[in-house]
């Protein structure tokens, strides 16, 4: 009677090898030539072998999502036989991977873009503010708002873009150059676990206040010199002391 493991339909003697003792002999501490060679024991020690032999084989239709495909064998030769359901399956799965590669190539063509062209690019601590309009009230001291959040900021033409990470297609969000205003320095600050930050702001005409911050001091002033260059901007405003 044909063996059988889930739906996988086993061939007998299929899985057959031709010495199977060298391993049992190693498992009980003893040469080959010690262990009995019974009938018996020959059938148990091929039998185990085809389970382990099978459960690899399962392993490995697992592997690649064909789950509980019926087997055959022919003049020795393995085949699969698939419904139209499965074929169907599996071309869409196929055709699923085929677009999550095409995928992941435009994110790789996109990074290799930006760092090919855009003239400044990395990433920073971002939050943004809005300045108080005409009759309202001073914005109150945030400054231990700990609500700064990782950017891949991109200085490239007439733009600056903010993507959520460095493999986004699109932006989150974009100011032109055209609307910044003014660049400066902002006071030093301590964040936990990762010590002094150093920070600067971007306003622009609409009031609309970006503050960036990152670890590197040398980051940090390389993107104020960036940004004062591309904007036309003097650089009058005095760096604060850190805090």
């Amino acid at each position: 009677m044909d063996d059988g493991f889930g739906k996988i339909k086993v061939i007998p003697d299929h899985f057959q090898v031709s010495t199977p003792a060298s391993e049992d002999s190693l498992q009980n501490g003893s040469s080959p030539d010690s262990q009995p060679s019974t009938g018996n024991s020959s059938r148990s020690r091929s039998s185990l072998w085809s389970r382990r032999k099978l459960r690899r084989a399962a392993f490995m239709l697992n592997l690649f999502s064909l789950r509980g495909l019926p087997w055959s064998g022919a003049d020795g030769q393995e085949k699969v036989q698939l419904t139209a359901a499965e074929l169907e399956s599996l071309r869409s799965e196929l055709a699923d991977i085929e677009e999550r590669e095409a995928h992941l190539k435009a994110q790789l063509e996109h990074i290799d873009e930006i760092l090919r062209s855009a003239r400044l690019s990395g990433y920073l601590y971002i939050r943004s503010r809005w300045t108080a309009l005409p009759g309202e009230p001073a914005p109150i001291d945030d400054i231990d708002v700990d609500d700064w959040l990782p950017r891949f900021v991109v200085l490239h033409g007439q733009c600056i873009f903010f993507y959520l990470c460095s493999t986004d297609l699109s932006p989150q969000d974009s100011t032109l150059l055209s609307d910044v205003v003014e660049v400066g320095p902002l006071p030093n600050f301590i964040r936990e676990d990762e010590g002094t930050q150093y920070s600067f702001y971007i306003l622009t005409r609409q009031g609309l206040r970006y503050e960036c911050s990152h670890v590197s001091e040398v980051q940090v002033d390389t993107w104020l010199s960036a940004l004062r260059t591309d904007c036309k901007l003097g650089s009058d405003v005095e760096v604060p002391n850190g805090s």
